[in-house]
């Protein structure tokens, strides 16, 4: 037989878990935007300068992270590929995919 602290442990443990999961950050990484069904989810991330954002192709099709004003551009993400930017002065910044242009996303730098 457990004891009452240790379950309550667990408990408080499995509670954690489902909270995260719920929040979808099971991963650890707030700043990473995910390429799925030709989109960048979220389509805007807000984060603090100094950040690295990581951008993860989890599409079948290849894409790029690009930015409009070419402040950044990756090379083309096939699927499970992954490009991270550094981000060290606040602004907005706005991206694309150079090979399907109508998915657009938006980086905002505090």
């Amino acid at each position: 037989m457990l004891k009452r602290s240790t379950l309550n442990f667990v408990l408080v443990l499995m509670l954690a878990i489902c909270a995260m999961a719920a929040m979808g950050r099971t991963s650890g990484n707030s700043n990473e935007v995910v390429i799925k069904n030709f989109s960048f989810e979220p389509a805007t991330l807000t984060v603090k300068v100094g950040a690295t954002v990581t951008w993860v192709n989890n599409d079948d099709e290849p894409h790029t992270a690009t930015a409009t004003d070419k402040r950044f551009n990756s090379k083309t993400l096939d699927n499970g590929d992954r490009f991270s930017q550094q981000f060290n002065a606040p602004g907005v910044y706005d991206y694309y995919c150079a090979l399907h242009p109508h998915m657009t996303g938006k980086i905002i730098v505090k």
